[in-house]
């Protein structure tokens, strides 16, 4: 049953005789729930919560009084209301529930019946958590915060918080009811970026073309779901029904029949569950290509799984019996079918989702990913132990070299590190430029954080259109406020003096080249008529939080940065002219320092960018975060010991401009993985045509930039711990 927001008057509440006195007494059957009633004084807008819990709640009023009740509780419940003999009028009585077998639930409704009883019983109907909770949070705010409205307007905003459906969003149904289907896309398969409106198709047309209202993330990732023509009502089976009849024009049939020879898929959503199928098939003749036939599928048959009143699982099938020729360009007549098929499963309703992730998690899969894990833990552990006995011996030797008695050193000249402690800390060139790099790449090392915890809690469980989406817009714009307080502060350290310019470019230097890529992919996806194209109001709500939350987090970092007042801790003093850097061999050049760096942290994880790849350009789903996870943590480690050993390498050749290189060695993973994109693209993917190349390697290049970002600042991080550290321990003059 779908919730309808009623006409009317919908906050007089409990009216009576203004000379009689009204004992009201509301229970609720289970000695869990919570009950808020608040009498409203409509005269003098007053509000006297009073809040009870495991039972009843009684009370009296006299005079014109409205009365609001809300109930919190886990579990479903029906409510009794006795009044003694008065006659109520309560206007629009709804009670909300939700699934109480996932998290507690939040029930509410305003009034909405008449009757003359003594007491009378309703029972609940459930929503969705997310809408219920929303509207009691909603609610409250606005009606005990500012008193001042009316219940009328309180209620209202309930109304339109909470405007799904209560059968279709907690997903329980009777039998005969309706049960939402919405068609997607359409589009090439091995062209995941590359995908167009459903109708965009010939196909056949509802009576009333509705849109879905969607989130910014749906509308990021694609997704147009409009409602479909098929009526797959709950447990009714159907055989072979007509869809509708229709004479394709010449025109259509060379649509339909570029779609097939592009291997078209459709995706649909059958009460939130995914399912696809293709559009139809080319049978190969084996003598001569030229008599290929081009058949379009049209007969769909959903087999659709249930357990009590829940749908479980639904899959479609295309019977290549009902399927028609359109190798010629000629109008042609068809009709479209479809067939519905109901059965029962033991699968419970919580489980449903289970199998969109079983394929990652194959024992196949999992031996793959934890033979990855293993030979990079073994990377690192001997990386590690190499370096920390090299570097552990080396630095021994030269301390107690460094420590020596200055008499014994006077016929001496020094030589290594040592010799270059009056240049080490010299400030590197171009400082704004410094500064807004490790601001950046620090914003995005949270960005990455705060994403994989969300993934660890399951936040993005398979198909949560858009999630991913809108949390990396909106964790960018709160985590703007790292950059700037990051980049400025550092700025100051370095004896930077236009803050407000290093502010600008640290603003830009990750957004620029991404809006000028999205700018120029979008123009694309218009001009292919593809859902990729985001339409204005969403490329307005973007701008808005940039303008309103980006910027804004970002300028109040850059100040409180500023005025942190924190001094750059330098171990040795600076001469005020530059030694001059010893010609050095070809290998200790920054172009081979920069491949020996990004070698090793790129081998720790290239098998896992092939799942995600795969995930993202393909249609395989990637659910195991964990590993993931544990691969990036090896990545930072791996990052941060060879920037760390190839720094120390440098300052022994006497080459102190290690600032830089740092940074460049640390962020050349980016760089590897932007040549196994290259790689991907040409072997082991099927991808093809302008659009579908220019989205992957636009987004892939702003994406390996964003590595480059991040892993830099690790790998320069990491280079100044050490060069402090070995500077601090030795007598520096």
């Amino acid at each position: 049953m779908t919730a309808e927001i009623p006409h009317g008057d919908m906050c007089r509440g409990a009216r009576w005789r203004p000379d009689r006195l009204l004992r009201l007494l509301v229970s609720v059957d289970n000695d869990k729930s919570i009950l808020l009633a608040t009498a409203w004084d409509l005269p003098n807008r007053t509000a006297r919560p009073r809040v009870t819990s495991c039972g009843s709640y009684s009370g009296s009023w006299r005079g014109s009084k409205s009365l609001s009740l809300f109930f919190i509780t886990p579990e479903p419940f029906s409510l009794q209301i006795s009044s003694g003999s008065l006659s109520i009028l309560l206007n629009d009585l709804r009670i909300l529930s939700a699934d109480p077998n996932n998290y507690p639930r939040v029930w509410l409704r305003g009034f909405g019946r008449n009757f003359r009883t003594k007491g009378e019983r309703f029972e609940a109907n459930r929503v969705d958590f997310n809408n219920a909770c929303l509207s009691f949070f909603c609610g409250c705010v606005l009606g005990f915060v500012i008193a001042e409205m009316e219940v009328a307007l309180f209620l209202l905003l309930l109304a339109c918080c909470s405007r799904v459906g209560a059968d279709e969003s907690d997903h329980r149904y009777k039998e005969g009811d309706h049960v939402p289907l919405y068609v997607n896309k359409v589009g090439p398969f091995h062209n995941p970026s590359e995908t167009y409106r459903y109708y965009d198709l010939p196909f056949c047309l509802p009576e009333h073309v509705i849109e879905k209202k969607e989130a910014l993330g749906e509308v990021l990732n694609g997704d147009r779901l409009v409602d479909a023509p098929y009526e797959l009502n709950f447990l009714k089976d159907k055989q072979s029904v007509s869809l509708c009849k229709k004479t394709l024009s010449t025109k259509q049939v060379a649509k339909f029949r570029h779609a097939v020879a592009k291997d078209y898929y459709f995706e649909m959503y059958y009460d939130d569950l995914p399912l696809w199928g293709f559009v139809g098939k080319i049978e190969k003749d084996k003598t001569e290509s030229s008599d290929d036939k081009y058949l379009l599928f049209r007969h769909i048959h959903f087999d659709i799984q249930y357990n009590h009143d829940r749908v479980i699982e639904i899959n479609v099938q295309t019977d290549p019996a009902f399927s028609v020729d359109i190798s010629e360009d000629k109008d042609l007549d068809v009709e479209f079918l479809y067939s519905v098929h109901w059965n029962k499963t033991d699968i419970t309703y919580e489980e449903r989702m289970a199998k969109y992730s079983k394929t990652s998690s194959m024992p196949q899969h999992l031996e793959i990913h934890w033979f990855s894990i293993v030979n990079s833990c073994i990377t690192v552990l001997l990386l590690t132990g190499f370096l920390a006995t090299i570097l552990m011996r080396v630095l021994k030797n030269d301390f107690v070299k460094y420590s020596v008695d200055e008499e014994s050193l006077d016929d001496k000249e020094e030589t290594g590190w040592k010799y270059i402690h009056g240049d080490v800390f010299r400030f590197p060139k171009h400082k704004s430029l410094f500064s807004a790099i490790v601001g950046s790449g620090t914003q995005l090392f949270a960005l990455t954080i705060f994403i994989f915890l969300l993934a660890l809690v399951g936040v993005f469980y398979p198909y949560n259109r858009g999630a991913l989406f809108t949390a990396l817009v909106v964790i960018y714009a709160l985590t703007s406020g790292i950059a700037g307080y990051t980049a400025s502060s550092f700025y100051v350290q370095l004896e930077g003096t236009n803050w407000v310019r290093n502010l600008l470019l640290t603003s830009c230097l990750f957004c620029g080249p991404l809006f000028l890529t999205f700018c120029f992919l979008n123009t694309v996806a218009i001009i292919y008529n593809a859902t990729a194209a985001l339409p204005f109001g969403t490329i307005l709500v973007i701008l808005l939080i940039w303008t309103l939350v980006t910027s804004p987090l970002l300028v109040l970092g850059g100040i409180a940065g500023k005025n942190s007042k924190s001094e750059f801790q330098a171990p040795c003093r600076t001469t005020k002219h530059p030694r001059e850097i010893p010609e050095l061999a070809w290998y200790r050049g920054t172009i081979p320092q920069m491949a020996m760096a990004g070698f090793l942290p790129f081998s720790a994880i290239y098998v896992e960018l092939y799942y995600i790849f795969a995930s993202v350009w393909g249609h395989r789903i990637y659910t195991i975060y964990s590993i993931l996870f544990i691969v990036f943590i090896i990545l930072i480690i791996v990052t941060a010991f060879i920037t760390i050993a190839l720094t120390y390498f440098q300052l022994a050749a006497e080459d102190h401009q290690w600032w830089w290189r740092s940074v460049l060695c640390g962020g050349s993973t980016g760089v590897f993985i932007f040549f196994y994109c290259i790689y991907y693209y040409h072997a082991r993917s099927g991808m093809s045509g302008f659009m579908q190349t220019s989205f992957f390697f636009g987004y892939m290049t702003c994406v390996c930039y964003g590595f480059f970002l991040m892993l830099g600042t690790v790998g320069f991080r990491a280079s100044l711990l050490f060069v402090r550290h070995i500077y601090r321990s030795i007598k520096c003059e």
